[in-house]
């Protein structure tokens, strides 16, 4: 995890509508993603997730999509992006998401009843996009084995912990005075 902590106390913090945002490669795509910081990243998530007798990863667009791709050639586990357009497909589930900062619709596709999903993230901040994609995968009928996201950012709401879910992730952040400051190493709420 050297790779991860160090890049995030490095990270330069923004304020957009009075949200403290820290800009990170994992969460952003900006500064360039480092390979070698993706690969310890994904080998903590194999780690750490209960990948037995999963059927699918499910991740939400955008940045969730290069971590689970990541993890779906390393394990060889099928990946189902959760999109922000509709498709109009037999089966889509449309779900409201609505972040600290933002408010989307996005779309579930492919995903059925009876399938055993991990869900995978790169930040768990007020919890609202996953919230919202583990209660929609509930209201299909998929079974959640397990759900990581990379990075928490601690000091607000938690709707996901609110709605009654776990998440495991691999380093809890906090920003204080304009800098990243870590919580927890290992993660876990």
């Amino acid at each position: 995890m050297d790779q991860l902590k160090r890049s995030l106390l490095e990270a330069p913090i923004i304020e957009k509508e009075g949200y403290h945002y820290f800009v990170h490669p994992i969460s952003d795509g900006v500064p360039k993603l480092e390979p070698s910081l993706l690969r310890e990243i994904v080998i903590r998530i194999t780690r750490k997730a209960d990948l037995e007798n999963v059927d699918r990863i499910v991740t939400p667009a955008a940045m969730g999509i290069h971590i689970s791709t990541a993890v779906s050639l390393m394990t060889d586990i099928p990946l189902t992006v959760i999109r922000k357009r509709q498709y109009g497909l037999e089966g889509e589930v449309s779900i409201a998401q609505k972040t600290g900062y933002s408010e989307n619709e996005m779309f579930i596709n492919d995903v059925y009843a009876g399938e055993r999903v991990l869900v995978l993230d790169d930040v768990l901040s007020t919890g609202g996009t996953l919230a919202a994609v583990l209660g929609a995968l509930d209201d299909i009928g998929a079974e959640v084995v397990d759900t990581v996201a990379v990075i928490k950012k601690e000091g607000g709401e938690n709707k996901v912990a609110d709605a009654g879910y776990h998440v495991k992730t691999l380093i809890n952040v906090d920003v204080v005075d304009g800098e990243v400051v870590i919580v927890d190493e290992d993660g876990d709420e």
